[in-house]
C-alpha cells in the first residue's frame, strides 16, 4: 500500500510541474501581444474565478477570519513581488535557463531558515549551498558574453519565493490551504491591475485570452497536485521528482522557441540539482535522528 500511495504521490508530483511549467510557457508565449501588468491581471482573475470555486466546495468561506494571519499576508507580499521579478525575467530568458535559476530555490530556504528562524544547518549543508550557488553562478556567468541582467531578476524571484516559504512554514496548520492561495492570487492580481494602469491596456485577441485561460487553469493543476503529492506519498521519495520541471523547461525550450542550452547552462544546472537534492535528503536524515 505504501508503494501504491507513493507511485501515485511521484505521479502527481510529475503534474504538477507539467502544470507550473505549462503555465510559465503560456505565460510567455503572451508576453508578445501584452504588458506584463495585463498578463498578470487576466490570468489573475480567471485563476480567482476558479480557485475561489474550489475554496466554496471545500468550505474554505466558513472561516475567512484565518486568512487574517501575519503568515499568509507576509506570503501573499512575497508571492506577489516574486511574480513580478520572474515573470520579466522569463520574458527576456530562454525558458530552461530561468526555470534552472528557479531550482536554486530549496537551497535559498535553507539558507533562509538558519538565518532568519535560527534552523540549525551544518557544515555539509552549508557546503551544498556553497557549491549549489556556483552551479547558479556557472548558468548566469555575470561578466562573460552569456550573462543576462535579466538572471538577476530570476534570483530576485528566487528570494522572494524564499521568503514566501519561509513565510508558510509559519502559517498555522488549521489555516486551509486553498485559501491561502486564494489570498496570494488576490494580491497578484491587485499588483497586475496597478500595473495595467501604467502601462495601459492593449486590445486583446481571442487567441491571446485563450492562453492565459490556459495559464490559469495549469497553475492551479500545479498547485493542487503538488499538494497531493506532499499529503500523500513520502516526502522524501517525492519532494526530488520536482526537478523533473527542468526536462519538461528544457524539451518547450526546445519543440517552441528553438533553445538549446548550451554545455555550461546544462553543467550548473546538473549542480544545482543534485546538492537540491543533497540538501534535501541531508534535511530529511537529521529529522529523523
Amino acid at each position: 500500500m505504501e508503494a501504491r500511495n507513493n507511485g501515485r504521490a511521484i505521479a502527481a508530483m510529475l503534474l504538477a510541474m507539467a502544470g507550473f511549467i505549462l503555465n510559465d510557457a503560456l505565460v510567455k508565449l503572451s508576453a508578445d501581444a501584452l504588458p506584463l501588468g495585463q498578463i498578470i491581471l487576466v490570468r489573475g482573475i480567471v485563476s480567482i474565478i476558479l480557485i475561489a470555486l474550489v475554496c466554496y466546495a471545500t468550505g474554505v468561506f466558513k472561516s475567512v477570519s484565518q486568512l487574517r494571519q501575519p503568515a499568509v499576508l507576509v506570503r501573499a507580499a512575497a508571492e506577489t513581488s516574486a511574480t513580478v521579478c520572474y515573470l520579466t525575467a522569463l520574458f527576456h530568458l530562454p525558458i530552461a535557463n530561468a526555470t534552472a535559476i528557479l531550482q536554486a530555490l530549496p537551497l535559498v530556504v535553507t539558507a533562509g531558515a538558519a538565518i532568519f528562524l535560527k534552523s540549525k544547518v551544518g557544515w555539509r549543508r552549508w557546503t551544498a549551498i556553497a557549491i549549489g550557488f556556483a552551479g547558479i553562478l556557472i548558468i548566469v556567468r555575470p561578466g562573460l558574453e552569456g550573462f543576462n541582467a535579466f538572471s538577476l531578476l530570476a534570483l530576485a524571484g528566487v528570494a522572494c519565493m524564499a521568503v514566501r516559504d519561509l513565510a508558510t512554514q509559519q502559517v498555522p496548520k488549521d489555516v486551509p490551504t486553498f485559501g491561502v492561495a486564494l489570498v496570494s492570487f488576490i494580491a497578484v492580481t491587485t499588483l497586475g491591475a496597478g500595473l495595467t494602469v501604467v502601462d495601459g491596456w492593449q486590445a486583446m485577441s481571442l487567441e491571446t485570452f485563450g492562453l492565459l485561460c490556459g495559464a490559469s487553469v495549469f497553475i492551479i493543476v500545479g498547485y493542487i497536485f503538488i499538494i497531493i503529492a506532499m499529503r500523500s506519498g513520502e516526502i522524501a521519495v517525492v519532494a526530488p521528482f520536482r526537478y523533473s520541471i527542468v526536462i519538461w523547461a528544457i524539451g518547450l525550450g526546445f519543440f517552441v522557441w528553438g533553445d538549446v542550452p548550451d554545455g555550461w547552462t546544462l553543467l550548473g544546472t546538473g549542480i544545482v540539482i543534485v546538492m537540491g537534492i543533497y540538501t534535501f535528503f541531508r534535511e530529511q536524515r537529521i529529522a529523523h535522528n
